[in-house]
């Protein structure tokens, strides 16, 4: 296996993954839960802003929102044509010229930042990243290397077990019991997800504590019939923002997110 780059299927993943409600949901989700933590990190750090890192950030929509918020924001993608559609949209925000750009693999990134001078990030965003990696536990390794001490991590990844989950809803048992089972090459449903707890082990190894998780899309597709308030995309959010951090419902997302905070230096 080799790192993904979705280069040639940008469009594709674009209209996929956030041209519907299922983006909007994500979004909803992983915002609330940036929001809180920065909303602590400004109460302890008033007069300066956040120094985030957006690694594998794609189309940038959180990396534009948390500039236009005022915050130093460094964006990295290996695909040019997603963060050339990111640069366009941070543009029509007024905040292009106010985000660092990267279009590299994460594993050159750090060649490139310390030519830059680049101090340590207070925040790092991995989101949907682990899944697509040759050596997923290598980019955890590349986060501890650039976060500073008593920063955050938002991992957000690909569940596997929603995987069985939902084939086993749907039936498709055939497919469950196919060991040799792949995803075709312009699907975005990752051959080689990580478990949480294997991802929880390596945390836990880098001495990290998980201070907020949540699933993201815990019930919306799952929901073959949208009946009742499933064809309410308002009422959907709210009930995913809702359950999205309860067990076990949290637990049954299509992807995990997880707040993990770098020990204090000794």
């Amino acid at each position: 296996m080799t790192d993904r780059n979705f280069d040639d299927i940008s469009a594709h993943f674009a209209q996929k993954i956030y041209g519907g409600l299922k983006g909007k949901i994500r979004l909803a989700v992983l915002r609330r839960d940036l929001q809180t933590w920065l909303a602590a990190w400004q109460a302890q750090y008033p007069s300066r802003a956040c120094r985030v890192l957006d690694i594998g950030a794609g189309l940038g929509q959180l990396a534009i929102e948390l500039a236009v918020a005022g915050h130093e924001v460094t964006v990295n993608d290996v695909s040019a044509n997603m963060l050339t559609s990111a640069r366009q949209a941070a543009q029509a925000q007024g905040v292009a010229n106010a985000i660092s750009w990267y279009t590299c693999a994460y594993q050159d990134l750090a060649v490139r930042l310390r030519e830059a001078d680049t101090p340590p990030f207070d925040f790092i965003l991995c989101h949907a990243v682990l899944e697509w990696l040759d050596q997923p536990q290598n980019v955890l390794a590349f986060v501890d290397d650039w976060l500073v001490a008593d920063g955050a991590l938002s991992l957000c990844f690909y569940n596997p077990a929603s995987f069985v989950y939902r084939n086993l809803i749907m039936g498709n048992f055939n497919l469950l019991n196919n060991a040799d089972f792949q995803a075709d090459s312009g699907s975005l449903t990752p051959n080689h997800p990580v478990e949480l707890a294997e991802v929880q082990n390596w945390l836990d190894a880098l001495g990290y504590t998980v201070v907020q998780s949540s699933g993201l899309r815990v019930f919306h597709d799952y929901a073959a019939l949208k009946r009742g308030g499933n064809a309410n995309p308002e009422a959907v959010i709210e009930m995913e923002l809702k359950y999205s951090t309860q067990a076990p419902y949290k637990w049954l997302g299509r992807y995990i997110h997880l707040l993990a905070q770098k020990p204090s230096q000794a």
